[in-house]
């Protein structure tokens, strides 16, 4: 089996990004490969160039990440593992900037809704970039001048820029989740270390029902039928026709486990769906340790409360 020091994981982002931080949670010392977008990581995958690929699935305020969705629906590679990662983020700039100089900030449209309360107390003009990190890094490589970026601590101090406010997020407990994606039957492709210990196993699944009453019902009331807890319901357009979906669904069950309870459920699911297709088996990840009383307010770079409208 492939040690984790010899793998090459690949992640959407510039280094000091959340997904650069789930790489290193579910295979650490593994070397990450920045790539520019997500798309990029699954190509990386189904050519070979790297073991696994990881991507951001969904966050507790953002919600879904569509273009995910869209791409594993897309791909040949399968879902090999989950990872949880803590999501805290800072306002940062060029060392010397203060709260009442900034005009501009950048980031990822996840992370600036996610800080929607603490940047709207200011008049500033909010800019999407393509990854948090990386907005952190152009304001360092343009040497931009009022400008700031929302990003974790780690990825400010990688760039060289002065934090401004700490713990921004809206959601004290935010976090975002992460899939592993892999090709199929990659025996060499070692467990994630985020694994539940005790071997508890999650499945992902796309379906799809003909357009009419009582179909997405039934096919729903089979996970019931089998008492099958599910964790994940998403909807996305099915793209061959017209107010058509295809139905994702994370369920708390094995169903690769050839002779296993989760393999009744799937003949029962494909007879009353159009299609069913089996993303992927996996072990489901331990929550992370987050903070069980978190911080109630944005803090300044001097360690004090910040209030609704910081003062700089």
């Amino acid at each position: 089996m492939t040690t984790t020091a010899a793998l090459r994981v690949a992640f959407a982002g510039a280094p000091g990004s959340f997904a650069e931080d789930a790489v290193l949670a579910a295979y650490p010392g593994a070397t990450t490969v920045p790539l520019p977008m997500f798309g990029d990581v699954v190509s990386a995958v189904e050519a070979g160039s790297v073991a696994a690929g990881v991507l951001p699935i969904e966050n507790v305020v953002g919600g879904g990440v569509r273009e995910v969705y869209d791409l594993l629906l897309d791909t040949s590679a399968v879902v090999v593992g989950e990872v949880i990662v803590p999501v805290r983020l800072c306002l940062a700039a060029l060392p010397g900037e203060r709260l009442d100089s900034i005009e501009r900030v950048y980031s990822h449209i996840q992370a600036l809704t996610q800080a929607e309360p603490f940047l709207r107390s200011r008049d500033w003009t909010l800019l999407a970039a393509t990854n948090t990190s990386g907005a952190g890094r152009t304001i360092k490589e343009r040497a931009e001048r009022g400008s700031a970026a929302v990003l974790s601590p780690r990825a400010a101090a990688i760039h060289g820029l002065a934090i401004l406010a700490t713990d921004i997020q809206a959601q004290r407990r935010n976090r975002t989740r992460f899939l592993v994606l892999a090709l199929p039957g990659d025996n060499e492709l070692p467990g994630p270390a985020t694994a539940e210990p005790a071997g508890a196993r999650r499945s992902a699944l796309a379906f799809s029902v003909l357009n009419e009453p009582g179909t997405l019902v039934r096919a729903l009331g089979v996970i019931a039928e089998h008492e099958i807890n599910m964790t994940k319901l998403e909807s996305r357009p099915s793209r061959e026709g017209s107010w058509e979906y295809v139905f994702w669904v994370d369920i708390d069950s094995d169903v690769c486990d050839v002779g296993g309870p989760g393999q009744a459920f799937l003949i029962d699911l494909r007879a009353v769906s159009v299609w069913v297709r089996v993303m992927g088996c996996y072990p489901r990840c331990v929550e992370p340790d987050i903070q069980a009383d978190p911080v109630s307010a944005p803090r300044h770079k001097d360690g004090s409360d910040g209030p609704s409208h910081p003062t700089g």
